[in-house]
């Protein structure tokens, strides 16, 4: 058995499902596959002495699954009172729209197109409900509408599908772009730095202690693929499928189309640095 400790950003072992840190609670969708790991996390945030809670990424429609998140809430003697969304992708964002009606809350997100009320969530935005403080951090480059959430008082971060608890995840061209995806790292990796960040609350997959451990796994894997790429295009791998085969030979063939997106946006990339 490995050692978690020995495992990119240390991921926490045991059921996913249940209390995280002080302040977040995860509750397991029942969505798990091969690209949704063991399903999403559908995380409630709140002081621990407040009535009022948030919840970011409502998950799927799946009716049980939303009442067993307002039930959770409630069972801990919290109200939910804002639902907020990391981007739009439907095993994320597909259920907010019944879950605000269960809930009676607004849905703040980037793309307006997923908000439920006037306010949506954009770079320097900080959001507050009974005493919670969640900074909104933009890191597009998954999708273009992806925002990560910093909780300082937990020094934790909610990182959606920009940073996952297992694996590496899809910049998911042409809506991803592998530039803004490193710069994304990068800001990260400065909240690690900077604010002390060490907790990842992922979009899927384990609890991460070690955040920094976590980014530096990411940019470097990026940094490892994309020379892997490089190298497949000028060995005459001419299309995304030829060097999806060449360069991801050791990765389940069930997740080579999720792969072609990442080395669409990796070939797109290259050539726009002059690399190809």
């Amino acid at each position: 058995m490995t050692d978690a400790s020995t495992l990119p950003g240390q991921p926490r072992g045991g059921v996913l499902s249940g209390p995280a840190t002080a302040r977040a609670v995860n509750v397991l969708a029942p969505n798990a596959s091969a690209m949704t790991l063991d399903g999403t996390n559908t995380w409630i945030l709140s002081e621990p002495d407040s009535e009022l809670a948030v919840v970011v990424d409502p998950g799927p429609l799946d009716e049980g699954h939303l009442r067993h998140v307002v039930d959770t809430a409630e069972q801990a003697g919290k109200r939910v009172a804002l639902t907020l969304l990391t981007h739009g992708h439907p095993d994320h964002a597909e259920g907010a729209a019944r879950f605000a009606d269960l809930t009676g809350t607004k849905v703040r997100a980037l793309d307006p197109a997923l908000r439920l009320g006037d306010e949506g969530l954009g770079a320097g935005d900080v959001v507050r409900v009974g005493g919670l403080e969640l900074r909104v951090v933009p890191t597009p480059g998954h999708t273009a509408d992806s925002l990560c959430f910093h909780l300082p008082a937990d020094r934790a971060v909610l990182t959606g599908d920009t940073v996952l608890g297992r694996g590496t995840t899809v910049v998911a061209h042409p809506d991803g772009r592998l530039g803004d995806y490193l710069d994304s790292l990068r800001r990260l990796r400065s909240l690690t730095v900077d604010d002390g960040v060490h907790t990842v609350l992922p979009g899927h997959g384990p609890v991460l202690d070690d955040a920094q451990g976590a980014v530096e796994f990411y940019l470097a894997h990026r940094a490892h693929r994309l020379a892997q790429v490089e190298t497949a295009v000028e060995d005459g791998y001419g299309t995304p499928a030829e060097v999806v085969a060449h360069v991801y030979a050791d990765v389940d063939r069930s997740l080579w189309p999720a792969a072609e997106l990442s080395v669409r946006a990796q070939l797109e990339y290259l050539s726009e640095h002059g690399l190809i």
